[in-house]
């Protein structure tokens, strides 16, 4: 490649591709919380139209629970991805690291939670093509496995976190 090609200069290509990554890792959040809002208007819809025993499922407290708990977690998770954000175009990926880790913990944890509570409601057809609710699954836990380990994230998480409260022994990185 003719030196004129390169983008920061040779040798920094690791640290253009990281610099890629965190807006990346924003926009698949966004799009997570996305599935996880079609996800939740999918159950209220169900609980709406399924009777069970001459109730609808709208009027049973366990469903009214998870509906509340799903809104709860999406505006959680949502309000965590813009404060990642916010802090990617203040003070930079570096210093938003611990952010950005934990969006990746939570937004596709939260939304297979709520697919979950989803098809909790729809029963077996949940497992059907007439509903996208397995699809939604299988590809939320995919990204969980693209994105790296759960594990290792939060070891990231709390190793930035240490650092804040000036615990070093023990800590690398």
């Amino acid at each position: 490649m003719p030196a004129t090609n390169l983008i920061l200069g040779e040798g920094r290509g690791f640290e253009i591709a990281q610099g890629r990554l965190g807006p990346g890792r924003i926009h698949h959040c966004m799009r997570i919380i996305g599935v996880a809002e079609r996800a939740l208007e999918l159950l209220c819809k169900r609980a709406t139209e399924r009777t069970t025993w001459g109730m609808k499922l709208a009027d049973r407290g366990v469903t009214q629970e998870r509906i509340a708990d799903s809104r709860i977690q999406i505006e959680m998770c949502r309000l965590l991805v813009l404060k990642a954000a916010y802090m990617m175009d203040t003070v930079g990926n570096k210093e938003a690291r611990q952010e950005i880790a934990m969006i990746k913990v939570a937004a596709p944890n939260m939304a297979l939670d709520v697919v979950d509570k989803a098809m909790q409601l729809h029963g077996g057809g949940s497992m059907s093509q007439e509903f996208p609710l397995a699809y939604m699954y299988a590809r939320l836990r995919a990204l969980r496995f693209a994105d790296g380990p759960d594990e290792v994230h939060r070891q990231q998480i709390a190793r930035l976190e240490l650092r804040r409260h000036d615990y070093r022994a023990g800590v690398r990185g």
